[in-house]
Order: C-alpha cells, then structure tokens, then sequence
C-alpha cells in the first residue's frame, strides 16, 4: 500500500473473513456502492458482501465463484478497463434505444396508415418489413463501434492516419472521452 500511496489509516490487512466483510457493510453504510477485489478464500465472503465482487482470475475457486466479475488475468489494470467498457456500453445501449424508439415512433404510424386519411401518406407493407430489417441492421452496426473503443491499446484506425485513402471523419464514432474513476481503497 504504500509503495501505491495508500495511507496505512486506509488500508485494513491481517484481518478475518468476517472482519472483512463487516468493513465492506460499513463502506456501503457510508459511501454507497462498493466493489472489492479479492482471490482468496478469506475475500470470498466480501466478495459476495459487495456490490460489485471483482475476483482475480489466479485465485481460488471460491473466490472465483463467490465474485461478480472475473478478471482473467492476474492485473489490477483490468479493473479500470472493466469500467471504461461498462461504461462505453451503456452509453451504446442508451444511443440504439434512442434510435430505434425514434424509429417506430415515425415509421409505426407511417406503416398504420394514419396519415393516409389526411395526407394520402402511407407505407406498404412490404415497404415496411424492410424499414423494420434496416432498423435492426442500424442498431446492429451502432453496436459493433464498441470494437471501435480502445482501452490503453492504439485503435485500429489510428494506424491508418496519414494514408492517402482515410478520410477526414473516419475517427469521429471513436472518439473516446475521459471517464472519471474513484476508488475508495481498503
């Protein structure tokens, strides 16, 4: 802890299983939501005690099944990566949400005939069936730009910059916006 610039007031070792999950209530008490990391058996009841239970995919079978999140490897760095997609996820699901509710709200009426009696506007129904298809295929392509989201890793477009052929927009669904992340540290 302190080579990582934890004060030792914050940092809580050497104690039980139970200690430990005692002290994850009392942060949820205080602070709300709390995550914590573990790969033992003594971590596996704060695991469980936790929010969001982050295990080390080199630690026990208990902790591993006691947890809410695997990470694969045995680096903390997949936390922050963890977060950062979690977040870029939800912000996708919210956008094709959008998109798809503003969708329907045109294209059902349309398709229903209920401009037709005053305007004369309406859809036919084959019209319509592919309307629907191409709304499904937007929302899939809105999807697949998670690829798109580089977690300290040079996104794949980056290393086209400066050919002749990439076009000046060809960033712009990638942009990655910075994320704020706190920790409370135990």
């Amino acid at each position: 802890a302190d080579q990582v610039g934890i004060s030792p007031d914050r940092v809580v070792a050497g104690v039980l299983p139970a200690e430990k999950a005692a002290k994850v209530r009392q942060l949820q008490a205080t602070h709300g939501t709390v995550a914590m990391i573990g790969d033992g058996v003594n971590d596996a009841p704060a695991l469980a005690e936790a929010d969001v239970g982050i295990a080390v995919g080199s630690g026990t079978d208990v902790a591993l099944e006691a947890a809410g999140m695997v990470l694969m490897q045995a680096d903390l760095n997949g936390v922050c990566k963890a977060l950062d997609l979690s977040v870029v996820t939800m912000r996708r699901i919210r956008i094709n949400f959008i998109w798809a509710f503003v969708y329907n709200v045109v294209g059902i009426p349309f398709a229903a005939g209920v401009f037709f009696p005053t305007a004369r506007l309406h859809l036919p129904p084959m019209y319509a069936g592919i309307a629907m298809g191409a709304s499904s295929f937007c929302v899939v392509c809105s999807s697949l730009l998670l690829w798109c989201s580089s977690f300290g890793q040079r996104p794949w477009h980056h290393r086209l910059r400066g050919c002749m052929m990439t076009p000046w927009f060809w960033d712009w669904p990638c942009r990655k916006q910075s994320v704020p992340i706190a920790a409370e540290r135990t």
